[in-house]
């Protein structure tokens, strides 16, 4: 399944306390239950909290899937990216 970078551009977001970023998981993890029981296959594998904005990892069909998610749990979803491939510094060995 295809996988995709997603940021959320959010002033501030930086300074949420650890409570804001629970509840905000729990909103996602249950659009997320949600949208399985429909047939839609969507998986967050995990999110990076800067100051302005979250940076997502999801596996999705296609980035509509991403975005009805991010729609239905009222979180932006300023850009959505499919990932084409991964490198790290073993990537030059």
């Amino acid at each position: 399944m295809p996988k995709y970078l997603i940021e959320r551009r959010m002033p501030g977001v930086g300074k949420m306390s650890a409570e804001d970023l629970k509840v905000a998981s729990q909103t996602s993890n249950e659009v997320l239950a949600t949208m399985q029981k429909d047939g839609r296959n969507v998986q967050w594998l995990e999110s990076y909290v800067t100051d302005d904005a979250i940076h997502c990892v999801y596996l999705a069909p296609d980035a509509d899937a991403v975005r009805d998610h991010a729609r239905i749990a009222g979180f932006p979803a300023d850009s959505v990216d499919q990932i084409r491939a991964t490198i790290s510094p073993s990537t030059a060995e």
